[in-house]
């Protein structure tokens, strides 16, 4: 018995992770030289002393949400430790295992540790670098997000939460709870569907959602299904805000509906504009008639009636005014 107990200590002691023993009340009972060394403190020194692994504010209420874990089932938990070393801060990871009486009754806890500080450095600069791409991508026309095959959302960009008005990780059905009632929506959608069952690109469309306070935003969707084995695993998209695209596209229209039924004379009356006042496709329009309007009407010594006989006399007086 007594050589099993030096073979198991003798392996506790060769090992390079960190192995402590500590009391209910977080006294060490037992350290491993691999701990003794990182502390640069003799066994002599550790054991009795107070193991608590809470060394900055911020970290106090996770760890000691975590620990309490160690006295109700599943009487274990993992928790991120910063400590004070002779070689500077270092990051250990501690798993804890308590050694119960009858149990249920704690008669002391055990706890391997790894130091981890390398990670957390490539952490962090991975997430620096996260970070930077993040804003290029932010400063761009494109807003980007995905979700996954049941069209719940796995990443909206900072931009798009902020036009609707929502909040991270709040696990919403993309575009789905912003929809109006439209029905290109309904069209919209269908796309969606097709590229998750076949796996295949669809042509860009438009939805028309409600952002923060009802206000009714227009978007142009690209998306792009991500594909492994033959299965679409997840759906990667880009917006466009074009809600002012979508009012001007109105407003012309509007305005040639308004002009529609009106001729109007041949070359505006102006015979020297003929080029500028005819269109791409050889007809006119009312874009033409705006621009004739803004350039400042007929030559003086025209007759103002025979310019445009088709207008209505109120339409007529206010052009020349």
């Amino acid at each position: 018995m007594a050589d099993t107990e030096n073979i198991y200590r003798d392996l506790v002691e060769s090992l390079q992770d960190l192995i402590v023993k500590f009391s209910p009340e977080g006294r060490l009972l037992y350290v491993n030289s691999a701990y003794c060394d990182i502390l640069g403190k003799t066994r002599e020194d550790l054991i009795g002393s107070v193991f608590m692994p809470v060394t900055g504010e911020r970290y106090s209420d996770v760890i000691a949400t975590q620990m309490t874990k160690l006295f109700r089932p599943p009487y274990s938990c993992t928790v991120e430790q910063w400590i004070h070393t002779p070689k500077g801060m270092r990051c250990i990871s501690w798993s804890a295992h308590s050694i119960l009486e009858n149990g249920t009754s704690v008669l002391a806890i055990a706890a391997s540790g790894r130091d981890i500080t390398r990670i957390k450095h490539e952490q962090k600069a991975i997430k620096k670098k996260d970070d930077e791409l993040m804003s290029v991508l932010e400063s761009g026309n494109q807003m980007y997000y995905s979700h996954n095959p049941d069209h719940v959302v796995t990443f909206f960009s900072p931009r798009i939460r902020t036009l609707l008005g929502c909040r991270p990780h709040r696990g919403k059905r993309v575009w789905t709870d912003y929809l109006t009632d439209n029905p290109v929506n309904a069209a919209g959608l269908e796309r969606t569907i097709r590229a998750i069952s076949s796996g295949r690109r669809e042509p860009p469309y438009r939805l028309e959602i409600t952002g923060k306070d009802g206000r009714i935003i227009w978007v142009e969707v690209n998306e792009i299904p991500v594909v492994k084995n033959g299965k679409t695993l997840s759906i990667v998209g880009s917006i466009v805000d074009i809600t002012e695209k979508k009012l001007v596209e109105e407003a012309v229209a509007e305005a040639e509906d308004l002009f529609k039924d009106f001729e109007i004379k041949k070359d505006f009356g102006v015979k020297k504009r003929t080029e500028t006042h005819t269109s791409s496709s050889g007809t006119k329009g009312p874009i033409n008639y705006f621009r004739y309007i803004i350039s400042g009407g007929s030559d003086e010594d025209e007759d103002e009636d025979e310019e445009f006989p088709d207008l209505p006399k109120d339409l007529k007086k206010l052009i020349h005014d």
